[in-house]
């Protein structure tokens, strides 16, 4: 008896792997995987060092050595200005503005609060008359006020570990 060399047709799912094929679908989900892991990498925040911050916030307008030994740098990038006090060479404040003074809107402040979540979850503290955010794991806080004319968010460290 012949065996046929010939392969059984698939069974159509939706039509889906007769047209597309099942090795395009892995080389798209390989091209999304790493569209995401590069997307991960664009946002610096705290606790990163200077290279990483330089990398992700642009070109750097102005730096200064404080009284007590850090450094601010305020950067431009776009749209906005990113301003980070380094201590021990790590970021442990970040500022971010519109360049034209506008107002950030809420899914930018979102977006710049969840880059420095540190795997924890941010929360409104509704205890005070300006916007405050309280870090879950009681680390960091954040603040949306008016700074030289400017509407700004705010993120600190409340202590870092050295």
């Amino acid at each position: 008896m012949l065996q046929s060399t010939q392969r059984r047709p698939r069974a159509p799912c939706c039509g889906f792997l007769q047209t597309v094929g099942m090795t395009d679908v892995k080389q798209f989900l390989v091209v999304v995987l790493a569209v995401f892991t590069a997307l991960s990498w664009v946002w610096a925040n705290l606790g990163d060092n200077g290279d990483k911050i330089e990398d992700s916030y642009g070109q750097i307008i102005e730096r200064h050595l404080l009284d007590d030994g850090a450094v601010s740098v305020l950067y431009h990038k776009d749209r906005y200005f990113y301003f980070v006090i380094f201590a021990d060479r790590r970021s442990v404040l970040e500022r971010y503005s519109h360049v034209k003074g506008t107002d950030l809107s809420e899914k930018e402040i979102t977006r710049f609060l969840k880059a420095n979540a540190g795997g924890a979850t941010w929360a409104p503290d509704d205890k005070s008359k300006e916007r405050r955010f309280k870090r879950s794991d009681h680390k960091a806080e954040a603040t949306y006020a008016n700074m030289a004319g400017r509407p700004t968010l705010t993120v600190r460290e409340l202590y870092t570990e050295r």
